[in-house]
């Protein structure tokens, strides 16, 4: 049996991101881990710069997005203020 994933349009651009290529276990390290690997990939996505607005918009809490790291968007964003 073969199920349809819904994608809303406004998340189309997730389909060329490289992450959905790669697997989250790099986007989402434990504690502790290096973001480095995903960083990399991040730098190479040509949608980075959407994923990026798409994780400050929704207020994304964990995992590296649109080549930032959680601390990174949380000072992009007291920065932004």
């Amino acid at each position: 049996m073969h199920i349809d994933t819904i994608t809303s349009p406004e998340l189309e651009w997730q389909q060329e991101a490289l992450c959905a290529q790669t697997g989250a276990d790099f986007f989402f390290p434990e504690p502790g881990s290096s973001v480095r690997e995903a960083k990399r990939i991040c730098g190479m996505c040509p949608i980075r710069a959407a994923c990026l607005t798409y994780a400050l918009d929704n207020d994304e809490r964990f995992g590296v997005w649109g080549g930032l790291s959680e601390k990174e968007r949380l000072e992009l964003r007291r920065v932004s203020r």
